[in-house]
């Protein structure tokens, strides 16, 4: 049952008694200073049950222990110990200094009913609620930054030997709890054994530089895994559709048929470790969700991506979103944008991201929405053929001029398309008269085909909403917006600085628990700091200590001054 904390403050609470030694302008301090407001018991109600059962910690005192974890990066254990002992924490927690305020389990429970429950959201809301009562977040039209980063996934990253011998204890695992065995248990009675030791591929003695004894090695695992889903096919139909039993035997089998399907290639000769990398390749057991992705042609990683929306005028973090590894940056910002008008209760103007969110299909989204999107269209450079920027494409008249002046109206169409949403659209071409080309001085510079044919211009389904991007970003308005687009790299940087590079947990949901915590944090920290209401880290502010300060840093000066004493030196007679 939902436990409240009282209104009415202790004489020996340490927000009372501590608050001036830990600073009023501290992190801690203007916590303390909003016990009450910034999380009510209220606000959580919907998690615990309304008249049954003992009083639980007030949930308002653990939404503030979630807040102190994501600021100090520590683990529940350490979280723990600091509510139990540390000043710091019992001042922003508003309890005396001998309480013991929750145990580890009482924590990490209420974690995961918010994450259960999307309660952490209300959390991150709470913000923005901070800044607009204290006049920082001001009502108006915002114009909001988007951006990206990467995270490194908290599972372990195997090879295609070892991933898919993880994937066979998972399974084994479930085969073995259906038995009430212990897994070790269970395998060594079907001559698994050999996959419950530190790794499959480390222990094996196989010689490596031997094709066939390798892919010998290769079809034992690969005929184990095979037996394994004949014998789970045959327990499942054992088990009610929908039971827990049935659940898990289900995943399990699952994981390991998708490991093998995407890494292993059934050949009539044999098995083989197939070649490149599947679109949507599992490269952890322990975190099926992790993926490998690119920030960069040369920047690879395997993990989840942060997606921020940002108010480039308060710089405070409107909504956040974890991505899959290998998904586009401009995935699901339409879901941002409108995340952050319900965040803010303020309308969005318009929306600024960089070359990654320039593409057609993000341009049309939101055209189709009836929003602005400020984006710059990458131009191609450096080829040794004039680019299509070169060539001045009128929709209006559907004509098209080449460098040289030739104009052609001749408008074909080169069957279809599908764009990454999966919407099928024409492939439209200007063509070029070959025999006007076939004359053209420019042609060694501007048609790659062989003779008898004419330069070909291809036509964009969004082309004319990229035209119009290319004409605004050449003029001089558009360099207001590339200073604004650095708003949202400052505040990746800020969540990175809070732990935002690792993720603590595995599953893009606990992920995204753990980013909403982290703009929390960055979001009061900024609106505290801009407000007047906190200073610097860990300095101390008292009365008593400024004295002392002041008179260190003065003597300090005196004695460095050329009418300072200074005691004549010793000499020492040998």
């Amino acid at each position: 049952m939902l436990g409240k904390r009282s209104a009415q403050r202790g004489l020996f609470e340490a927000d009372h008694v501590y608050v001036d030694h830990v600073g009023r302008e501290s992190f801690y301090g203007f916590l303390a200073s909003q016990r009450g407001r910034m999380f009510r018991d209220e606000d959580f109600a919907m998690l615990y049950c309304p008249d049954n059962g003992r009083n639980s910690v007030p949930p308002s005192l653990l939404a503030t222990a979630l807040v102190l974890q994501a600021h100090d990066g520590v683990s529940d254990e350490e979280a723990k110990a600091r509510a139990d002992f540390d000043v710091r924490w019992k001042v922003a927690l508003g309890v005396e200094i001998e309480d013991r305020p929750f145990a580890k389990s009482t924590l990490q429970l209420f974690r995961a009913q918010l994450i259960l429950h999307e309660g952490v959201g209300a959390v991150f809301q709470k913000s923005l609620a901070l800044a607009r009562e204290s006049g920082y977040l001001k009502k108006r039209k915002i114009k909001a930054v988007v951006d990206t980063s990467y995270i490194l996934g908290r599972g372990a990253v195997k090879d295609t030997y070892n991933l898919l011998a993880d994937g066979i204890v998972q399974l084994i695992r479930a085969l073995a709890s259906l038995c009430g065995e212990e897994p070790e248990v269970w395998a060594a009675s079907h001559g698994l054994s050999r996959y419950f030791g530190t790794s499959i591929k480390g222990e094996a003695s196989v010689n490596w530089d031997d094709a066939e004894e390798t892919r010998g090695f290769l079809a034992g695992i690969v005929d184990d895994a095979d037996r394994l889903l004949e014998m789970t096919r045959g327990a499942l139909a054992e088990h009610a559709p929908g039971s827990a039993e049935e659940q898990r035997l289900a995943e399990a089998s699952e994981l390991l048929s998708q490991l093998l399907l995407q890494d292993v290639e059934r050949r009539s000769d044999g098995v083989a470790i197939k070649e490149g990398v599947a679109r949507d390749r599992i490269v952890s057991v322990h975190d099926p969700e992790m993926r490998h992705g690119h920030k960069s042609k040369s920047k690879r990683f395997d993990g989840h991506k942060l997606a921020v929306a940002v108010d480039a005028e308060s710089q405070l973090i409107t909504a956040v979103d974890v991505l899959a590894g290998n998904a586009p940056d401009s995935d699901q910002v339409l879901e941002l944008v409108e995340q952050t008008e319900e965040n803010t209760q303020l309308e969005v103007e318009e929306t600024i991201g960089d070359c990654a969110y320039g593409d057609g299909v993000t341009r049309r989204a939101f055209a189709e929405a009836g929003r602005k999107l400020i984006a710059r269209v990458p131009r191609r450079r450096g080829g040794q053929y004039f680019p299509k920027e070169d060539f001045s494409i009128e929709l209006e008249t559907r004509t098209c001029r080449c460098p040289a002046g030739q104009k052609t109206r001749t408008l074909v169409t080169r069957g279809s398309r599908k764009d990454r949403t999966g919407r099928r659209e024409p492939r439209l071409a200007f063509q070029f008269d070959p025999a006007i080309c076939a004359n053209c001085q420019l042609r060694p510079r501007c048609v790659r085909a062989g003779p008898g044919k004419g330069r070909s211009i291809s036509l964009h389904p969004q082309e004319g909403l990229l035209q119009q991007a290319r004409r605004f970003q050449e003029s001089e308005a558009y360099a207001l917006y590339r200073q604004l687009r650095q708003v949202g790299e400052h505040r990746l940087a800020r969540l990175v600085q809070l732990g935002m590079r690792d993720a603590r947990y595995f599953g893009r949901a606990k992920t995204l628990f753990q980013a909403l915590m982290a703009a929390t944090v960055a979001n009061i920290t900024l609106v505290a700091s801009k407000t007047g209401q906190m200073r610097a880290r860990n300095q101390l502010r008292s009365p008593c200590f400024s004295f002392l300060r002041h008179a260190y840093h003065a003597v300090q000066r005196w004695l460095r001054s050329p009418i300072a004493f200074r005691p004549a030196p010793i000499r020492v007679l040998g």
